[in-house]
Formats: C-alpha cells, sequence, structure tokens
C-alpha cells in the first residue's frame, strides 16, 4: 500500500471516529482531497486507493490535472472541485472544468459563473464563502451580507446553491475552533429559515477536522495529512 492510500485510510478513519462522537453517521461527512501543489501521479495514488473528489486552488495546476487524469484512469468519474480565490478573469475555465465551487465570495462571480457554466455540464453546484472570523487577509463574505447575496445566488440559471464554506482564523484551542465552526451553522441555518434548500457546510482541515465534524461539516477539506508537505515554488 502506497504512503498516500495508508494516510486516506487513516483519514478516513479519523473522519469516522469524529462523526461517531458527535453522533453523527459516518457517512455525512464527505472527503475532499486537497491535491493543490501535487502533480497528477499523486492524484492517481489517491484514486487508486478510492478517493474521488479532489479539491484545487490553483486554476492552470488544476486544468493540467483534470486533463491528464482521464489518461491515468480511464472510466473512474472524478469530482473536481475548486476551493481558491476567484479572480473575474478566470471564471470561465472554473465554471468549464469543475463540478463544484466552494470560494463564491461575492455576487460578480456567481452571475459569471451562472452566464460561463455550458448548460450541457448541468448546475455547477456553489457554496458561498464566509470570513467567519472577520480577517483582513482572508476572502469571504461578512456574515452580514449573506442572506441577500444567498438569494440572489438561489435565483441564478446554471448554478446551484449548496451552502457555506469558511476558513476559520487558525486556533490550537478546541473550545475557540467548535465556536467558529457553531457559528458558520448557524448561518446556514438561518439561511434554510429563509426557505433555501441548503445542505452543505465545507468546513474543516488536517488541523480542526475533529472541531468541524462535531459542529456539522459536511464536507473536510485535507490535503497535508493525505498527500504529505508541501513544498510551493
Amino acid at each position: 500500500m502506497s504512503s498516500i492510500a495508508q494516510n486516506l485510510q487513516h483519514v478516513q478513519q479519523q473522519i469516522a471516529a469524529a462523526a461517531e462522537r458527535a453522533g453523527r453517521p459516518a457517512g455525512a461527512v464527505q472527503l475532499l482531497a486537497v491535491s493543490k501543489t501535487f502533480g497528477p501521479q499523486a492524484v492517481l495514488e489517491a484514486v487508486r486507493a478510492g478517493q474521488r473528489a479532489f479539491g484545487e486552488n490553483y486554476l492552470q495546476e488544476a486544468l493540467e490535472k483534470i486533463a491528464a487524469l482521464p489518461l491515468l484512469a480511464p472510466d473512474v468519474p472524478l469530482q473536481w472541485h475548486f476551493i481558491g480565490p476567484i479572480q473575474s478573469n478566470k471564471t470561465r475555465p472554473i465554471a468549464e472544468h469543475f463540478d463544484w465551487v466552494h470560494s463564491v465570495d461575492r455576487l460578480k462571480i456567481a452571475q459569471r459563473l451562472s452566464e460561463q457554466r455550458p448548460a450541457a455540464l448541468g448546475a455547477l453546484n456553489v457554496c458561498l464563502q464566509v470570513n467567519i472570523s472577520g480577517e483582513d487577509s482572508k476572502s469571504g463574505l461578512d456574515p452580514a451580507e449573506l442572506p441577500a447575496v444567498a438569494a440572489q445566488v438561489a435565483q441564478l440559471p446554471g448554478l446551484k446553491l449548496r451552502g457555506l464554506m469558511a476558513i476559520p482564523a487558525p486556533s490550537e484551542d478546541v473550545t475557540q475552533q467548535r465556536a467558529a465552526f457553531a457559528a458558520v451553522r448557524s448561518l446556514l441555518a438561518q439561511l434554510q429559515a429563509q426557505g433555501l434548500a441548503l445542505d452543505t457546510l465545507s468546513m474543516g482541515m488536517s488541523a480542526d477536522l475533529d472541531a468541524a465534524v462535531a459542529e456539522g461539516a459536511s464536507i473536510v477539506r485535507i490535503g497535508s495529512a493525505i498527500f504529505g508537505a508541501r513544498h510551493y515554488a
């Protein structure tokens, strides 16, 4: 078994254990393997170990992998999630090549994705990114903006608004981790009370996985715990 396969197995066990402690079924939490900075061969190892959903932050790098994987693993349907910051001039290739976008942080981006999504691909699943910790360095909508923006995005053709994504300020304190994730969960509940049919909380990474699962994460985004330490150019 490759190290990536072993790591995947360990992370899956960690998710299942966290779900059990929270009284949730293990299948309630999807693992998104964040493969940024790792090449097609690393993704292929994860595919061979059973992983099907991959998260990417950098568009050009992602497009190369999306093109390469059908040649390396023919007949294996993969799900590609864009999870990085989105510039307006990059929306077309994102709309054309991804199944999910987690990082919609303003209405203009959603409108462009809607206009540029090929009808043949069906609706693009999107999450609104919320800046839950109010950090200047982070993308995301202010919680006060969410109700109005969510209502507008939900009406856009070619998109299916699924829920919220958040990257809270880093903390080693589990109580603080859980408080931030609970705040995201509360915002989702408010949008559901508006009548929006939302089912997704994309939150939790390697360092705060347990807290995220305890507070209702439906997708956790795990990279280094699967693929190893990243080496940025």
